[in-house]
C-alpha cells in the first residue's frame, strides 16, 4: 500500500470538495482518500504500482465534479478566484511530492499557473461590478427597456453559475449550488420578479467573492510556513561553491549560508558566527547567537554573518521538513465534528430540496396559490447550500493549527485538537523537560585512597559516547583528553548505566542498580541531586554528585494547569529523593522516582483509568510512553527525532508554559467551530421556517447561504491569532 500526493487549484468549494472525495472513494484499487478544500491537497492510499495512472484517474474523477480544477507543482499563496470559471488547461504532472523541480519544469507551471489564477480573480471582480452597474442602471428605468436591462444584467452576473449548472446536470449531478441559484432565480423571473432575480444573483456573487477572499487569506496565512523550506543550497565541491538543490546534498557535505538566507539543513556549524532569526520554528522573536560547533535547524534566517556549516541530516529528515509534513498533513486526521458534518452535509441538501417540492405543491394548492408556493419554494432552494456548514469546522481546524504552528505550537491533526482539550491529566518527565537538563558537578564523593580526578577520568571515559544530559553535565567540566583507541569494548545497559573495557581494566559507570547488579557496596551521598557511582574492576571508585536546576516557567505553568483543574503527575528515572524534591518545589498532585523506560508506560497505563493522559517528554527513551499516552507532547527544540515522530504535539520553543497555551487554545478552537456549526444550523433552519410560511424572501434566503458561510470564515480567521 502506497501514499499518493498531489495538490491542485481552482477548487472553492467546500461542499464539492466533500462530493469528489465521496467519488474517489468509490473508484477501484482506493483505499483512503482525503481532499483538502483550504489547502489544496489531495492524498489517497493505493496498491497500483503505476503511480502515475492511478493518479491520473483520480484527478479525471475529480475534474469530473469540478471542471476548473488543475494540478500545481505545491501549495501557492492564493488569489481570489472564482468558482464559476473555466479551467484555462495549465497543470503540472508532477506525482510525487519531493521531486526534480528543473526536470518537469515546475517553476514555469507555477508561475503560468499563478497568472491565471489572478487573472480569474479580476475577471470575477470584473464581472460584478458590471453586472451591479446594470443593475442599478435598471432600477431608474421602466417598462421593456428596464426588463432587458435588468435581463441583461442578470445573465453577466449568472452566465457561469447557469453554465455549471447546465454541464452537471450532464454529468447527473443535480443537487449542486449552480443548479439551485438558477432554478431559484430563473423562477423569479418566470414570476416577473426581474429586480428580485437579478438582485438574489447579485448578492449571492458577492457573498461568494468576499467567502473567497476570507478563505484565500485563510489559506496564505497557513501556506506561507512553506516558504521556510529554502529549495536551494551552496555546496562546496572541490574547493568551489555550486548552488545546488537541497535534495541533492549529503551529509558530511560542507554547505554556505549568507546573511538574509534561511538555513536550508540541520548541522554543525565549522566556521563562522552569527545571530538566528529562529521565530518561523519556535514563534521567538528575539535572535540566537551562534558559533563554531553549534547545532543549527533548517529553515532558520541567517541574520548577520557568513556561516560554514557541515549537513548532519538529509533535506528529507531535517527539522524544517518534519515540520512542514506536520503541518501538511494535520488535515488528514479529522476530528469527530468533522467527520459528522460531512456525513449531515450529505443528507441536508436533498432533504430540503424534497421540502421545498412539499412546500410548493402545499402552498399552491392549499394555500396562497401556485406562483407564491413556487417563490417560497425558490427560497428553500436558495437556503439549501450546504456550504456554511461544510466549511465551518475544516476551517475552525485549519486556522487554529495554523495559529498554534505560528507560537511554534505543532499540533499533528484535528483529532489532536479534540484530544488536548479534553485532558484530564498532564505527567511530566524531568530532565529537559521541568527542568533545563544542564547539569553541573555540584560535589565528587571519592572511595577511601581514590583521587577526585581519578573518579571525574574514568566516569569521562564511561560517558565517552554519551549524550545524555547527565553525560554532558560531566564532560563540561573535564578537560583532559580521553585516547579512544583504548577502549576495547563498550555496552550501554538500560536503565542501569555504561560498561566499558579501557585498557585492561573494566569500569561501570552509572546508578546505583549497576552496582547492585554487580554486587558493589556504594556509599550514598545524603545530598539530593543526581548521583553517578564508578566502578574499576569490580572496587567501589566513588561518586559524582550532579545537580539540575528547574525552568522558570516550570512552577508558573502547573499552576496554571492546576487553576484549570489538570492533575499534574512527574515520572522520572532519577532517585526518588530528587524527584520528590522537584515535586514540593513545583506544587506537583504526584510524583514517581526510580522509572525505567518499561516502568513509565506501566504508571502511565494504570492513570489512564482515571481519565485521559497527556505525557510531556523529550528523551529517546521517552518515546514509548508518548506513543501509549492518550496525547503524547514532545519538546521539539532539543527533543530526540524519535520522541518528536511519537508525539502528537510538538512545542519547538521547549517552553513548560506552552502546554497551557495549547490546551487553552484547543478549547478555543473547539468552542469557535461549534459556534460555527450550531449558529449556521440555527439560521438556516429559522430561515427556512421563515420561508415555509412566507415571512422570509430571496434576500434573506441570501444571506442564510453566503451570509452565513461569510460570517463562519470571519469567525474562523480569529483563530489565527492565539490568545
Amino acid at each position: 500500500m502506497r501514499k499518493v500526493i498531489f495538490y491542485i487549484e481552482g477548487l472553492d468549494c467546500a461542499h464539492c470538495a466533500a462530493n469528489m472525495e465521496h467519488a474517489v472513494l468509490k473508484l477501484e484499487n482506493i483505499k483512503s482518500c482525503h481532499i483538502d478544500f483550504l489547502s489544496g491537497k489531495v492524498s489517497f492510499e493505493t496498491d497500483v504500482e503505476d503511480v502515475d495512472e492511478i493518479k491520473n484517474v483520480v484527478f479525471d474523477t475529480m475534474k469530473n465534479h469540478e471542471d476548473q480544477i488543475r494540478l500545481v507543482n505545491k501549495p501557492q499563496k492564493a488569489s481570489v478566484s472564482h468558482k464559476h470559471h473555466h479551467d484555462h488547461g495549465c497543470a503540472c504532472e508532477c506525482s510525487e511530492h519531493h521531486h526534480d523541480h528543473d526536470s518537469c519544469g515546475c517553476d514555469h507551471h507555477h508561475d503560468h499557473d499563478e497568472h491565471e489564477h489572478n487573472e480569474e480573480g479580476n475577471t470575477a471582480l470584473k464581472q460584478l461590478i458590471v453586472g451591479f452597474i446594470l443593475f442599478v442602471v435598471g432600477l431608474f428605468l421602466k417598462d421593456t427597456l428596464q426588463i432587458v436591462v435588468l435581463l441583461a444584467s442578470y445573465l453577466v452576473l449568472g452566465f457561469f453559475v447557469i453554465k455549471n449548472a447546465i454541464v452537471n446536470i450532464g454529468k447527473g449531478r443535480v443537487f449542486d449550488e449552480n443548479f439551485l441559484m438558477t432554478v431559484a432565480t430563473i423562477a423569479a423571473i418566470y414570476l416577473q420578479d426581474y429586480k428580485e432575480a437579478v438582485a438574489v444573483m447579485l448578492f449571492y456573487q458577492i457573498g461568494e467573492y468576499f467567502q473567497d477572499l476570507a478563505v484565500d487569506r485563510s489559506r496564505n496565512s497557513i501556506t506561507s510556513l512553506m516558504e521556510i523550506r529554502p529549495e536551494k543550497a551552496w555546496v562546496d565541491q572541490d574547493g568551489e561553491w555550486q548552488e545546488v538543490h537541497v535534495e541533492t546534498v549529503e551529509v558530511g557535505n560542507t554547505i554556505l549560508v549568507k546573511p538574509g538566507e534561511r538555513i536550508p539543513l540541520d548541522g554543525k556549524i565549522t566556521k563562522g558566527k552569527s545571530s538566528l532569526d529562529t521565530s518561523s520554528l519556535t514563534g521567538e522573536s528575539d535572535p540566537v547567537d551562534v558559533q563554531e560547533e553549534d547545532l543549527v535547524l533548517s529553515g532558520t534566517l541567517n541574520m548577520t554573518g557568513v556561516l560554514e556549516i557541515c549537513v548532519e541530516k538529509t533535506s528529507e529528515e531535517s527539522m524544517v521538513a518534519k515540520i512542514l509534513e506536520l503541518v501538511e498533513n494535520s488535515d488528514e486526521n479529522r476530528a469527530s465534528s468533522e467527520t459528522f458534518i460531512s456525513k449531515f452535509a450529505r443528507w441536508y441538501t436533498p432533504i430540503v430540496v424534497c421540502s421545498a417540492v412539499v412546500v410548493a405543491l402545499g402552498v399552491g394548492f392549499f394555500g396562497a396559490g401556485i406562483q407564491e408556493g413556487i417563490y417560497r419554494a425558490c427560497t428553500f432552494l436558495v437556503i439549501s447550500c450546504p456550504c456554511a456548514l461544510v466549511i465551518s469546522i475544516p476551517l475552525s481546524f485549519f486556522a487554529g493549527i495554523g495559529g498554534l504552528s505560528k507560537q511554534g505550537i505543532l499540533v499533528k491533526g484535528a483529532n489532536m485538537v479534540e484530544a488536548l482539550a479534553n485532558i484530564d491529566t498532564v505527567v511530566f518527565d524531568k530532565t529537559g523537560t521541568l527542568t533545563t537538563g544542564q547539569f553541573h558537578i555540584s560535589k565528587i564523593y571519592p572511595a577511601e585512597g581514590v583521587l577526585e580526578s581519578s573518579v571525574l577520568c574514568d566516569a569521562n571515559v564511561g560517558e565517552i559516547y554519551s549524550n545524555h544530559p547527565i553525560a554532558l553535565g560531566l564532560k563540561r567540566e573535564f578537560t583532559e583528553k580521553i585516547d579512544e583507541l583504548k577502549i576495547s569494548s563498550y555496552e550501554e545497559i538500560a536503565g542501569r548505566g555504561i560498561s566499558v573495557m579501557y585498557e585492561k581494566d573494566e569500569l561501570l559507570v552509572g546508578n546505583v542498580r549497576l552496582m547492585e547488579d554487580h554486587g558493589i557496596h556504594v556509599e550514598k551521598p545524603d545530598n539530593h541531586g543526581t548521583v553517578v557511582f564508578v566502578a574499576k574492576n569490580n572496587q567501589y571508585q566513588g561518586c559524582i554528585l550532579l545537580v539540575d536546576t528547574i525552568k522558570q516557567d516550570a512552577k508558573e505553568s502547573i499552576e496554571k494547569l492546576q487553576k484549570m483543574h489538570k492533575k499534574c503527575v512527574m515520572v522520572s528515572g532519577d532517585q526518588s529523593a530528587n524527584v520528590e524534591l522537584v515535586k514540593q518545589q513545583l506544587g506537583l498532585n504526584l510524583a514517581y522516582g526510580n522509572a525505567l523506560p518499561q516502568d513509565k508506560v506501566e504508571i502511565v497505563s494504570s492513570l489512564k483509568e482515571n481519565g485521559k493522559i497527556c505525557f510531556v517528554g523529550d528523551g529517546v527513551n521517552d518515546a514509548p510512553v508518548l506513543a501509549v499516552s492518550d496525547l503524547g507532547v514532545a519538546m521539539g527544540g532539543a527533543g530526540s527525532d524519535a520522541a518528536i515522530d511519537a508525539a502528537d504535539v510538538v512545542l519547538m520553543k521547549d517552553k513548560v508554559k506552552d502546554i497551557p497555551l495549547a490546551i487553552s487554545a484547543s478549547k478555543r478552537i473547539l468552542k469557535i467551530a461549534d459556534e460555527n456549526i450550531y449558529g449556521a444550523i440555527f439560521i438556516k433552519v429559522l430561515v427556512l421556517i421563515l420561508g415555509a410560511f412566507g415571512y422570509a424572501n430571496m434576500w434573506l434566503a441570501i444571506f442564510a447561504d453566503t451570509g452565513v458561510a461569510l460570517l463562519c470564515v470571519l469567525n474562523s480567521t480569529r483563530l489565527l491569532r492565539v490568545k
